[in-house]
């Protein structure tokens, strides 16, 4: 068990595996590997993260007449991308995974939940109309359980997962992401994703280094 380091698995939800309103691509495949990992008790702490959107969330494109998923606009002086409705709160589309054992998480970390604001990462909300990002609270949760270290998997590799590692590092953590166990919204942004964390030296790993 790895003690000082913590798993965060972000947004393993029905609406982001094929068939689902926001699918990533292939994201089905990584279940059977995210769940053996949990099982395995590598970390001791495991954090899953849950998009929990209410009816109407501004990065929906229907919240924006005559705007389609994937256009972007600008919103609080950033750019945003509208996606098609998603991980509506109590919906079947954003309860989590139910393929996967998650007994071992710790700590279930809901996010998007406000109207206004997007939320992509595990450690910030994106930016609100105040100019700033809200924190989600994980990293002090993290500290006071002497986490040093992240590895982040899960969905969406180019978009949610890239987020929660950035922010990591940036918030003093070691960063680290499980490329064998992300897929992305579009296999074309694999290569900005790894050139984005080499830049920043944020590790790749594979999974079968986790043990």
């Amino acid at each position: 068990m790895h003690s000082q380091a913590a798993l965060i698995v972000v947004d393993m939800q029905p609406d982001f595996m094929p068939g689902g309103s926001l699918a990533c691509h292939e994201g089905d495949a990584i279940v059977p590997g995210i769940d053996r990992l949990l099982r395995s008790r590598f970390f001791r702490q495991v954090v899953a993260t849950q998009d929990w959107h209410p009816r109407g969330h501004v990065s929906f494109a229907s919240t924006h007449a005559g705007k389609r998923p994937f256009e972007q606009i600008p919103l609080y002086g950033h750019p945003q991308t509208l996606w098609p409705e998603h991980c509506v709160q109590t919906t079947p589309g954003a309860a989590l995974h139910p393929s996967i054992d998650w007994s071992a998480a710790d700590l279930i970390l809901r996010k998007g939940s406000h109207p206004e604001v997007d939320s992509y990462s595990a450690f910030q909300e994106n930016y609100g109309p105040d100019g700033r990002r809200p924190s989600t609270g994980l990293a002090g949760w993290l500290r006071e359980r002497g986490v040093t270290e992240v590895y982040a998997a899960g969905l969406a590799r180019d978009v949610c997962v890239l987020w929660t590692v950035q922010d990591a590092l940036a918030l003093g953590f070691r960063a680290h992401l499980v490329w064998d166990l992300t897929r992305p919204v579009t296999p074309a942004s694999d290569g900005a994703t790894r050139a984005r964390l080499e830049g920043l030296g944020i590790g790749i790993v594979e999974s079968s280094q986790l043990r």
